[in-house]
Order: C-alpha cells, then structure tokens, then sequence
C-alpha cells in the first residue's frame, strides 16, 4: 500500500541506524525489489490460472453430466406421476412459481422441490442499472434427502403446494407442504419478516417416526449461483470466498479461486458464500453435523462463481420431526449483519493475516465517525473528505513529533558532515561516532520514524474499510460514477501488463502528490542522511520507488481509496508547511540541543542496544582487516 514519502523515508533511516552498513542497506533494496518482483508475478500467475480455469470450464460443459452427491433409491415411478391420479399429491402436482416479499427482499419459490429459486434485492440495482438478484434460476436448490418406507426421497423431485400466510408481526410465510403417504408428509416454512433480509425456515417431517429410527442424519444438498452485478468480473471473482463458523466459536473462510473444495469436519454453525457485497448464509439454530463445499468459477461472463454445499442434519426419532434454520439473503452491511449477533460482521474483512489487528480501529473508529457523518453529508466523498481531516488531526500530535525530530536532524547536518569529511568510508567508525553526537545534544535517531510508524495502523485500517463499504457502492463523486470501484477516464482497448486496461485518475493524482510529498521533503532528507555516501544515495531514492511500484497495484482499485490517500497526501503537505513555518522554530531546537550538551549525557537501554551492535561491528572490521 502506498505510504506517504516520510514514512518510506523514516522506515529506511531506521534500518540505516540498526545495521550502518553498505550490505545492509544493499539487501534491503534487493529485498524490496523481490517483493514488487513478486507482486507483479503474483498478478501475472493469476491471470493465467484465470484464463486456463475458463478453458478448463469450457471444456466441460460440453461433457459434463449432473451428478447426484448423495446415492438415493426414488420411492415412485415418477414418469408415472403425471396420469396416475391415485398416487400421492407429492407425485402429480403442478409445477409454478410463488412469490412472497416485503419491499426488501422477495422469494420466487418453485412448487416443484419447495425451494426458492429467486432471491431478489429491492432496494439495489446492478451496475448496469438491472434488477439485483443474489441468486436466479432453477439451477439454485435446497433439497433434503428423506427417509420414508425404507427408501429415500429427495424433495426436490417433489410437488408442493403452497400455502400465503401473513404473520402477526406484519411478515409474510410461505408454506409449502407435499404429502408422499397417507398420514406422512413433508412441510417447509419460510418467514420472512416485516423488514430485514433474514429468513426463518423450517424443515417439518410428520408421521415419518419409524423411518428416522433408521437413520442417524438427514443430508441436505445447497446449490447456489453468484450472479454478476458489480463493474469489475475480475475484482468479484477475487472477492468471492465461502466462510464458515464452527460451533465452538471458530470462524475460517476460503476465498474460491484458491481453494475450491474444501470438507468441514466438525460441526458447524453457519456456511456464507459471499461476494463483493452480497451474501447468501445458511444458518442451523442448532447445528449442521458437518459439511463440505465445492466452487468454481465457470465460463458463463454473468455467473460469478458456482457453489454445492452438502450439510447433514442431526435426527431425533419423532412422529412431528423439526429441524429450524435460517438464510440470510441481503448486504455485506456491517451494521446489519452485526446486529444479528451470530459473527456475520466477520464476513466484511476489515483485516486479515498479519494486519488483522487493524479491524479494531475499524469498528470503533473509523467505521462510527463515518456512521455519524453519514447523518449529515450526503455525498460520500465529501464524507471521505472529512473523515480523512479527522484522522489527520487525531494523528497531528505524531506528525509533530515526527517533523521536530527532522528539524533537530538538519540542526545537527553540519556537524554530521564534519563527521563524514573525517571517517570518510569508515562507517562503523562513522556510525560510532554519530550516535554520540546524538547522545551529547540529546536527540534521538528513531524519534521521526516511530511516530510515523504509529499511523500505519491508520493508514491500513481504512485500506481494508474503504473497499468494503457497501455505503460507496453506486455513489458518485466527481468524474467517478462509482467510489467502490476503480474510475476510468480512459479505456485503452488494450491490456498493459501489471497495469491494466484502463487509466485511474484518482490513481495517477495520488501517484502526483505521493511524488510532490517526496519533493517537498527532498529539504529534510538532506539533512537527516546527507553525504555522497552509497546509503545516502540509496536512502535519497526511496521515497520515490513506492509511488511507481503502487501504481499499478492501485490502478483497478476502488475510487473511494486512491481518492483517500490523495487527499491524505494533501493534507499532509499543508500539515508539514504550517509545522514548520509557523510551529517548529529551528533556532530554539539548536538553543535547546546546545543546552542538553552541558547536562551529564545518559543513554536509555535502545541507544545502549545500538551502541553494542556498532562496537561488535566495529570488531568484526577489524579481525576482516
């Protein structure tokens, strides 16, 4: 992610003062020159498994058969069902679809399997301007394998009929009952409320005592379609990944291009395949005993991805059999899935891996100051233009400290250049010597680099936020006509490799003001690591390699972010021209540095630290010598 110039900068020195020498510093570069090396092969490797998954794709569907996951006998001759009039209402009913809403979901339920196949969003629309729909088509099913008279049914082979009913809460209920026997029957319960995006469901099993004896648990086979909705196939694909919590409290997730198959040993609370920012979440009120899942991503341009996911219902003996579960159908909105209080929020990554620290500034907050803007502020980039004037101002007090430090360093420049006329290339000696020059007027090497080092977190938090707010979806600023994702001001008609189709230029600003940043500091830098000396010109380069090395990356990101962290580099070239104009006053610090050199020097236990290394360096030197 691409970092303000000083921060490149002062992450350097550091290492600079930590090893104070040539090869250090030498395989730190070849260091980072890997790791944009491996960004950009990552990029390229990915494409080519895209591509290679696609023809793979192709190829099958002209061969590919349907399969059935779970081996079953059919209790009825089903060609039969359709003249046989003494055969049970399950086997000859007639095949429609059904509908119940509430003004922000609506289910279209297929009688034939008693399974919604249409789940549509009423208050979103694609990025095209179409209906939403989280999932379409009777290739989406739920279907349960049922044990009745020694043989197994799968319901969705199955004729229900529905019945409407509305509940007291102002809700709607799909009933949706097939009766396979005399006295036996299977009943399906959706609920949904009077607002809100989640289903109460309910698998009802009556009469069937003797046949449940017989088994330990019922499977239960979920297909579902991710539809295309959002600007960018690509970025859906990328963030589309199957989450699922244990019952012990354990929540993991596998994002599909990587891992499409994956077995769930243990039992499990809920399974969610999400996309971008949507979601479709089976939730057991009790437990699914286990589980697998398989994904892919096909060929067809409006299907995001594909997923089959088996589950097995514990069974308990009874003549009324009830197993309650719920489905959530709705937004990657972190307030609502929050509110539920079941670890939905997980979904929404706010951060991952090494840096999931940063989620906690998320949710107390960045996330509340953008809730608490969003009542007043109707556009959100004007909300992001605030929010980043809060952040810098509750950062100023690091910021501060970190360009007094640097003041304290130029103070200190002719002195450090006498040094450097001396020892020439004798960096240990050099580094020696240095340091206690540092000692004598009180001034601490590190004291620019860790403030700056403290906002990172910051910084990260709202890379992980901002791409994942469903707030900025469809919402215009500017020449972007969507902040969630990338703006084009231009399509090239070509691909470039490690850049793209398209020109950002949202991207290319925050490339602009990342390098004025690195200009406008050119001053400080001199005179914290000044000289002609290889880490010198290496440390005078820097700040300049992390702008080009982001640009691609950042090209088809979202535009709400590159704006972010353009507007960020902004204020911080006004914060450092006020701090050291009107705040930082060069002749008090060199006062104050002449005054610290008449008191007894100490050194704290860092200093100590760096002092040891230096000397032990210095050793070395000698027994090369």
């Amino acid at each position: 992610m691409p970092c303000q110039a000083n921060i490149t900068y002062f992450c350097a020195k550091f290492l600079v003062y930590i090893f104070m020498d040539r090869n250090s510093i030498i395989g730190f570069v070849l260091l980072l020159a890997l790791g944009a090396g491996y960004i950009f092969w990552n990029n390229h490797e990915q494409t080519v498994y895209q591509e290679q998954k696609m023809a793979d794709s192709l190829a099958m569907a002209a061969n590919q058969k349907p399969i059935t996951p779970v081996p079953h006998d059919v209790l009825l001759d089903t060609v039969k069902k359709a003249v046989d009039s003494t055969l049970p209402a399950a086997f000859r009913g007639e095949e429609k679809l059904v509908s119940i809403s509430n003004g922000e979901l609506t289910l279209q339920f297929n009688t034939k399997g008693g399974y919604p196949v249409q789940a549509s969003l009423d208050s979103f629309k694609t990025y095209s301007g179409k209906e939403l729909n989280i999932f379409k088509g009777n290739s989406n099913k739920l279907s349960f394998n049922i044990p009745v008279n020694g043989k197994t049914i799968v319901t969705d082979q199955l004729y229900f009929t529905p019945q409407v009913n509305t509940l007291a809460d102002g809700g709607k209920q799909m009933r949706l009952t097939a009766t396979v026997a005399e006295g036996q029957s299977i009943v399906l319960d959706y609920s949904l409320p009077k607002t809100g995006y989640m289903v109460s469901a309910n698998l009802r099993l009556i009469g069937l005592e003797q046949d449940l004896r017989s088994v330990q648990q019922i499977p239960m086979l979920w297909n579902t379609q991710v539809l295309h909705t959002e600007k960018d196939l690509a970025n859906e694909r990328l963030n589309m990944q199957v989450h699922f919590r244990h019952t012990d409290g354990e929540h993991d997730y596998f994002t599909v291009s990587r891992t499409g198959q994956k077995t769930l040993e243990k039992p499990v609370s809920w399974l969610s395949v999400r996309s971008h920012f949507f979601n479709s979440t089976i939730i057991a009120e009790k437990e699914f005993k286990n589980g697998a899942y398989d994904a892919k991503e096909p060929a067809d341009s409006n299907i995001v991805a594909t997923n089959m996911s088996n589950f097995n219902l514990p069974v308990t003996a009874s003549n009324d059999y009830s197993f309650g579960f719920k489905w959530y159908m709705g937004p990657n909105d972190y307030k609502i899935l929050k509110s539920y209080k079941l670890d939905l929020d997980e979904l929404i990554q706010l951060g991952i891996g090494p840096f999931f620290f940063v989620k906690y500034i998320s949710k107390w907050m960045i996330i509340p100051i953008f809730d608490v803007l969003s009542k007043f502020i109707s556009s959100f980039g004007l909300i992001i233009i605030c929010l980043t004037v809060i952040i810098r101002l509750l950062l100023s007090f690091f910021t501060y400290k970190s360009y007094l430090s640097s003041a304290k360093m130029r103070v200190l420049k002719p002195e450090i250049d006498e040094l450097r006329a001396k020892f020439g290339d004798n960096q240990q000696a050099m580094g020696m010597e240095q340091m206690k020059l540092y000692r004598t007027a009180g001034v601490n090497p590190l004291g620019g680099c860790l403030p700056m080092l403290l906002q990172m977190p910051f910084l990260l938090s709202v890379y992980y936020f901002i791409p994942t707010a469903i707030q900025l979806r469809q919402s215009k600023f500017l020449w972007s006509e969507d902040l969630s994702t990338y703006d084009s001001v231009l399509d090239l008609g070509f691909n470039i490799p490690f850049y793209g189709d398209h020109v950002s230029l949202f991207t290319l600003l925050m490339t602009a003001s990342s390098l004025f940043l690195a200009l406008y500091n050119k001053n400080m830098t001199a005179g914290a690591a000044g000289g002609n000396d290889a880490n010198a010109k290496m440390l005078k380069y820097m700040p300049y390699i992390m702008p080009f090395m982001f640009l691609g990356w950042f090209n088809s990101m979202a535009a709400g972010l590159t704006f972010y962290y353009t507007f960020s580099n902004l204020l911080s070239i006004l914060q450092q021209f006020i701090i050291q104009k009107f705040i930082i006053n060069e002749d008090k610090i060199h006062a104050k540095i002449k005054e610290n050199r008449n008191k007894p020097a100490t050194m704290s236990k860092w200093q100590e630290r760096l002092n040891q290394m230096q000397q032990a360096q210095a050793e070395k030197a000698k027994q090369r010598k």
